[in-house]
């Protein structure tokens, strides 16, 4: 792939293709930089860690007994 950047100094630009290229389906793109907006990425954020100190130690060992129970139940119906 030959990617760049040029400035024209008129309406008329000149490509060399690489002999690899040659026989081959391209695509030709152009388009002034200054008009593209860049697309705003988004923040990849933890989903876990929003939930970080919600519970207490003691809620949490609560909530992990009963997730333990329900599974046992779950396999056991299996």
């Amino acid at each position: 792939m030959v990617r760049t950047i040029v400035t024209p100094e008129n309406n008329l630009l000149s490509l060399s293709i690489p002999n690899s290229y040659v026989g081959k389906k391209i695509e030709v793109l152009y388009y002034a930089v200054d008009e593209v907006e860049e697309e705003a990425k988004p923040v990849k954020t933890n989903n876990a860690a929003r939930f970080k100190g919600l519970l207490t130690n003691e809620e949490a060992d609560k909530y992990d007994a009963h997730l333990k129970h329900a599974r046992t139940e779950w396999d056991r119906e299996l």
